[in-house]
């Protein structure tokens, strides 16, 4: 092995572990106790090692989003190959989509809430995000009828996220979550 390819390994050993850390502190404390200096106590490297992988905070933070629209797409490829037929496959993509917000709140305010520099919706995005969006296209193809796919994609993509984003944030009642996705996938199929 070469010196160089020894020294990438290990800087791209290092990005894991700073982007790691950053996940683990806002899942514990929230995205505001995430600053470059409890980072780098926590990853055990000092404040430049840290500004030498990213450019600050916002930069981790859009590490750690690009993370999830690739976990994301995984979770959301597998509801959709897990069912048949087109209502099937929506509703269990709606409802990995769900639970994967439910489960990783840090992550999906990262990959949603956060200010991040990533370009979304245009062809320069990262390939994740081209991913998850994609995996949604495919489960809404099959119910396009004539609409444009892709804003019909968008459409459903802002409905899971308003459903998500106002039950976290309290101003939907958590009770009447399942009602609102039935209805929601209802008339989005019709």
């Amino acid at each position: 092995m070469s010196i160089r390819a020894r020294r990438q390994r290990e800087r791209a050993e290092r990005e894991r572990l700073i982007v790691t850390a950053a996940r683990e502190l806002a899942e514990a404390e929230g995205w505001e106790a995430v600053t470059t200096r409890r980072l780098a106590e926590r990853v055990e490297y000092s404040q430049p090692v840290l500004y030498s992988h990213f450019t600050g905070k916002d930069a981790i933070v859009a590490a750690v989003a690009v993370e999830g629209f690739t976990e994301l797409a995984a979770k959301v490829r597998a509801a959709r190959k897990s069912r048949r037929g087109a209502q099937r496959s929506l509703a269990a993509v709606a409802a990995a989509y769900v639970a994967f917000a439910d489960q990783r709140p840090a992550l999906y305010d990262a990959m949603f809430n956060q200010a991040v520099s990533l370009p979304f919706a245009t062809p320069e995005a990262p390939a994740a995000l081209h991913a998850a969006f994609d995996e949604l296209r495919q489960v809404v193809r099959p119910m396009a009828a004539g609409d444009d796919e892709g804003v019909l994609t968008e459409v459903l993509w802002s409905g899971l996220h308003g459903l998500v984003t106002l039950t976290r944030g309290g101003r939907l009642p958590r009770e009447h979550h399942e009602q609102r996705l039935a209805l929601l996938l209802n008339r989005f199929s019709r």
